[in-house]
């Protein structure tokens, strides 16, 4: 049985995400989110197959400056970046499709 993956408050700040090398996705949600519970179906399963892809699930709300920075306005929001810079993004994927061609696009 696997565990659920869970949003957590991060400490990160804009200037360390930048500086971050290779395929990161920024997943910004919260746990109590219907949206976020829901495209867990969805995400899951496409990250599971890209394991060179660094995830961090970052619970997000008002007056978190990581969210802000990327102008987050809906749950689940999920960042691509390739060493620091925003690739895309999907906001409340309802298909597999959506994140994996996001992600086949970003190979580099």
């Amino acid at each position: 049985m696997t565990i659920p993956a869970r949003y957590t408050p991060s400490n990160l700040q804009r200037e360390s995400v930048d500086g971050l090398k290779g395929l990161v996705v920024l997943q910004f949600g919260t746990n109590w989110c219907g949206h976020c519970q829901n495209a867990r179906a969805v995400i899951e399963p496409v990250m599971a197959a890209r394991p060179d892809v660094q995830r961090y699930l970052i619970e997000d709300g008002p007056g978190r400056p990581l969210g802000r920075s990327y102008r987050i306005k809906l749950w689940p929001t999920l960042v691509l970046l390739y060493n620091g810079q925003e690739l895309g993004r999907v906001v409340r994927p309802q298909q597999a499709d959506e994140l994996g061609d996001l992600l086949a696009k970003a190979q580099p």
